[in-house]
């Protein structure tokens, strides 16, 4: 497996309250946005990344183990750092209503497992497609699947920024998972919506096309983000998978 990983806090932020890790040799790999002022957004985003990998290491996941036994042991290792970061936020005034989205990926042979909490995303490409494959925690994608808005309407929508679901937003989380079949080739894109906010997709498939080692799609990707106005941190992880991997 190919890895690329790379953060930067835009053009027009101060900070950095994005986050992420990878563990190639684990195959776990997590990206993370934090949300809350005073620079709290950023202890949450790097508190929830900490505590997963944490969690992951002290407790480590049997290979070939069934879908309902991952999708519970990621429901344990999200709701431990939701606790990490509400347990924080109480500990430090500053720091309450401080939360994170968090997009992770777990790959097990030729499956991926996708977990998500807020608008951070996960995408596969494929044979010059490219398919989100998790879905917003938002209040403009709440009104979109009611049909009360469309998606045109949604970029410009007053409330966009607004999720409804995040890490240490409350006192338990409900993460989605999503299971993805991989072949050789296809590459998987997790990121924040500091990346997605500014790239439009067929320039994240051209990008990701062009490049041929992962660092440099990374790069360019960044580069992409803050040309066109870098109003966000951009943060992104990308996998690209080899014929060992899917043999595994």
């Amino acid at each position: 497996m190919e890895v690329g990983f790379k953060t930067d806090k835009g053009v027009r932020r101060s900070n950095n309250e994005d986050a992420c890790f990878v563990m190639k040799r684990d195959k776990l790999f997590v990206v993370a946005d934090g949300v809350g002022g005073n620079n709290s957004g950023e202890i949450a985003s790097r508190t929830a990344v900490t505590e997963i990998t944490g969690y992951f290491q002290r407790n480590p996941l049997e290979r070939g183990a069934s879908a309902d036994r991952i999708r519970e042991y990621f429901h344990l290792c999200i709701n431990a750092a939701n606790s990490a970061v509400v347990n924080k936020a109480g500990r430090i005034p500053r720091n309450r209503g401080m939360a994170t989205t968090i997009v992770a990926a777990y790959i097990d042979g030729n499956i991926a497992y996708i977990i998500n909490v807020g608008d951070s995303r996960a995408y596969l490409l494929r044979d010059g497609t490219l398919v989100q494959i998790t879905e917003d925690h938002t209040y403009v994608n709440t009104l979109i699947k009611a049909g009360l808005i469309s998606e045109k309407d949604a970029l410009t929508h007053e409330n966009r920024n607004m999720i409804t679901r995040a890490v240490g937003a409350d006192v338990q989380v409900e993460a989605d998972m999503f299971t993805v079949p991989v072949k050789k080739d296809d590459i998987l894109l997790l990121c924040t919506d500091g990346l997605y906010g500014e790239v439009s997709e067929d320039e994240i498939i051209r990008i990701l096309q062009t490049e041929t080692v992962t660092g440099d799609m990374c790069n360019e990707l960044v580069d992409a983000a803050n040309r066109n106005g870098g109003s966000d941190n951009i943060t992104m992880v990308v996998l690209k998978f080899t014929e060992e991997d899917i043999n595994e």
